[in-house]
Formats: C-alpha cells, sequence, structure tokens
C-alpha cells in the first residue's frame, strides 16, 4: 500500500497543501524552518495518528486555529498502482483530541490507520532509540508485532484496561485484585510470547543490516517486563507489597524492553552519537525487511534529512538498504536534489509553509 494524494491544512505552519505522491522516491525540499519536516508528520499522522516528533498532537495545530485536518488517499503497491483503496482523514482538534475515519466511517481505534496505511520514519531524532529507556523500543517493536500477529492489538487494548482496573483495586487497599490478576496473566503472557516470536525472526535481518551499514557488533536481547525464572503470576503475586505501596501494576509486558548491548554493555553507555544513529537506523530496517518478508507489508518510508550525521561512506551503505526494501519513499532535504538516492521522480519545494510540485 502507497500513498497517492495526501492533502494537509493547518497543521504546524502549513495552512494547505495538497500533493499527488508517486510510488517511487518523493523528494520534499526547502530552506530550514520552511514546512519540510510538518508534511512528513501529516504523512506519519495518516498512518499513526500521532506525530513523531511529539506526544501531545494539539501542538501540531496551527496558531491560531483550532483544528488540523490531514487526508489522504492510498493506492495498491506497485510503481504503477492498482487504483485508490482507502481514504483516510484524520482530525486533531485542541479541546476534543483526535479523530480518525477510514472510508467516511470512524475508526474503532488509532490502529487500524497502520492496517491501511503503514508508515514508518527515520529522522535525525532515531538515536533516541538506542539513548532513551524501554518505551521507545516496546514502541518500535509493538509496530512490528502489530503486522505480523493479527490478534495483538485486541491483546494489548484488553491487557490495559484491565491493568487499569487492577491499579484503581490496589489504591483502596482491600487485596481483591485476583480478578484482575488471571486476566492480566493471560493477556501478558500471549503478549509477550508474540514480541518474543517476533524478535527471533528479525534477528537474521538485524545482523544482517547492522553488518551492512557497518554498526559496532551488538546483542539485540528481549526482556519481557518480569524475571524470566517467574511465570507472570509468580512475579505479580510477589511484587503485591510493592504494588500496593505504591498503586501501580510493577512486572508485565508494559515494562518489556529490547536492550542492546555491546560488548556486554547497553549501547547508550559505549556508542557515540553516529553510531547510535546507525543503530537505530539498521533495527528500523530490519523490521521492516521481516514485514515484507512475513506479512507481506512494504511501508511508506519517511526520510527526514538522511544525510544528517552520516560521512560519505556509511550513507551509500545506508542507501543502499533502502533500495532492497523497494518501498515508496518521501525525502526531505535542504537542496533540490538528493544525489545519493538517485534522481527523484517527483519534486516538491517548501517556502514558508507553502508547498508547490517542481
Amino acid at each position: 500500500m502507497i500513498l497517492g494524494e495526501l492533502t494537509v491544512r493547518d497543521l504546524r505552519c502549513i495552512e494547505q497543501a495538497e500533493l499527488s505522491l508517486h510510488p517511487g522516491r518523493n523528494l520534499v525540499w526547502g530552506g530550514n524552518g520552511s514546512g519540510k519536516t510538518s508534511l512528513l508528520e501529516g504523512i506519519f499522522l495518516l498512518g499513526r495518528g500521532r506525530s513523531f516528533r511529539t506526544r501531545n498532537s494539539e501542538r501540531l495545530v496551527r496558531h491560531g486555529q483550532e483544528r488540523l485536518v490531514v487526508f489522504g488517499r492510498t493506492e495498491g503497491a506497485g510503481i504503477q498502482g492498482s487504483g485508490w483503496v482507502h481514504a483516510v482523514g484524520v482530525e486533531v482538534h485542541r479541546r476534543e483530541g483526535t479523530r480518525a475515519r477510514l472510508d467516511g466511517s470512524p475508526v474503532g481505534s488509532l490502529a487500524d490507520l497502520s492496517r491501511v496505511f503503514p508508515v514508518q520514519v527515520i529522522d535525525p531524532e532515531i538515536h533516541k532509540l538506542i539513548e532513551e529507556g524501554g518505551r521507545r523500543r516496546r514502541r518500535w517493536l509493538d509496530w512490528a508485532v502489530f503486522h505480523v500477529e493479527p490478534r495483538f492489538a485486541d491483546w494489548w487494548v484488553r491487557y490495559g484496561r484491565a491493568m487499569r482496573q487492577r491499579n484503581a483495586v490496589l489504591r483502596t487497599r482491600s487485596g481483591a485484585t485476583k480478578p484482575w490478576d488471571v486476566e492480566l496473566t493471560a493477556l501478558g503472557e500471549r503478549i509477550s510470547e508474540a514480541r518474543r516470536a517476533v524478535l527471533e525472526q528479525m534477528q537474521p535481518h538485524w545482523h544482517e543490516v547492522a553488518a551492512a551499514l557497518d554498526c559496532p557488533a551488538a546483542e539485540l536481547q528481549y526482556f519481557r517486563g518480569w524475571g524470566a525464572q517467574h511465570s507472570l503470576a509468580e512475579a505479580l503475586e510477589s511484587s503485591r507489597p510493592r504494588d500496593e505501596a505504591r498503586g501501580v501494576t510493577h512486572a508485565g509486558p508494559h515494562r518489556a524492553d529490547v536492550p542492546i548491548r555491546v560488548d556486554g554493555k547497553l549501547a547508550r553507555e559505549v556508542l557515540s552519537r553516529g553510531q547510535q544513529k546507525l543503530m537505530a537506523v539498521a533495527l528500523t530496517l530490519a523490521q521492516l525487511r521481516l514485514l515484507k518478508e512475513v506479512s507481506e507489508t512494504t511501508p511508506t518510508l519517511l526520510l527526514d534529512d538522511p544525510a544528517a550525521e552520516l560521512d560519505s561512506e556509511h550513507l551509500g551503505y545506508f542507501v543502499e538498504q533502502i533500495a532492497r526494501l523497494g518501498c515508496q519513499l518521501v525525502i526531505t532535504s535542504l537542496q533540490p536534489e538528493t544525489s545519493a538516492f538517485g534522481a527523484p521522480d517527483r519534486v516538491f519545494h517548501v517556502e514558508q509553509g507553502r508547498v508547490g510540485p517542481v
């Protein structure tokens, strides 16, 4: 699935933009602060229901406006396409939050957007996938699991609901958490196993891509959110005193992580910023290769200033791996060309929030 048409209104500095995208390489160029990255945020919003730059979607609404709207039409995969497939719309209102529609009907969950328009991004902040805590890496892994295991999204929603109920009971100090412990255990074990299986499938792709990008040798591990020597039911029982004292559930897949170690040490402790970026890029590309292999999903890939912090040699490695994916690309640049990626199929210029084809 690719994005064929895009309309953006009142997103950051962009008042109005309408683009017809090519299934291959799309270049968006302009000066700093012109709105290039905001355009990518709009595309990402269509497939994820959120931005890749901020957790507060209301910040995306253009100054002085009450809401932003992004609308897109997807096509069947392939350079020639196969006609319109879905119409997707997302609205972010300052007071009412985010709402989305798919083919004219409200979506039950924002996760539904990713089924019809899978999209991934590589931006200058991607090193945070290595540098920061487990939350980013859980989100990275879960997006892949979502596409491989159809039941995962439902499990995760039900798990979150059960955990909130358990936390409410914990705060009463009544000790009556057993019904929620049973629910959390059943769902948590399924979630953890699905994550473990996908990460195991990804390992060959990870090692191959990491080597191709000349990353330091690293081990991709999985911490499920509780000790390996116990079941989740046992972990919940043993952590009950601490849970009751703080009113929150400590053990479970909501605490999972994918720690990355180099020579036995956490990667963020030993790698430079540039090395962290390469390793995070390798994680992302390994994920996309797995999805293409297992679920025949080839997401649209957004590249925000891809040459930042990469020397010409490593940029060449990066471009080779991107080319192997054969996916739709939307690339931002300060220049009206991207020699590393070859001639773009379609070019757009952004200046002071105004977007037009070249």
